[in-house]
């Protein structure tokens, strides 16, 4: 099923041109924290052409897609997503603490959120709508 709108996760931004069309929400929108997560995989590599290739890929989605910011209100529904993944038997740091900010970005916007990696989203059933694509 296709949303009108749509948060996607950094993994399915990473991979946007492998994925069809049409298991995309029709408007895309991403936070700026997979927005920080692209970029700073700009400056870790020493590859000039990979360089260039990031570069424009994230190019590409500020201009085809709108940044959200990680804002107040965000930051005030992160209780329920932490408390969501504690009781799941998981912690809301670590190596999946920007998945879960990214999470709440969706579930304060009450839009679904698109990844490519559903399994780092589990226990949050009834706070965001998880999309696998």
């Amino acid at each position: 099923m296709v949303n009108p709108v749509g948060l996607l996760d950094t993994s399915v931004v990473i991979d946007l041109f492998e994925i069809p069309f049409s298991s995309l929400p029709n408007q895309s929108l991403v936070s700026a924290l997979t927005l920080a997560e692209l970029t700073s995989g700009i400056s870790t590599t020493i590859d000039s052409n990979l360089t260039h290739i990031r570069r424009n890929h994230v190019s590409h989605v500020e201009t085809a897609c709108e940044i959200i910011p990680f804002d107040r209100l965000c930051a005030h529904t992160y209780s329920s997503v932490a408390q969501a993944v504690v009781a799941y038997g998981r912690k809301p740091r670590g190596k999946r603490a920007l998945d879960y900010l990214i999470a709440t970005t969706a579930a304060h916007l009450g839009i679904p959120l698109y990844t490519r990696n559903p399994k780092d989203f589990e226990g949050l059933d009834g706070i965001v709508e998880i999309v696998a694509v």
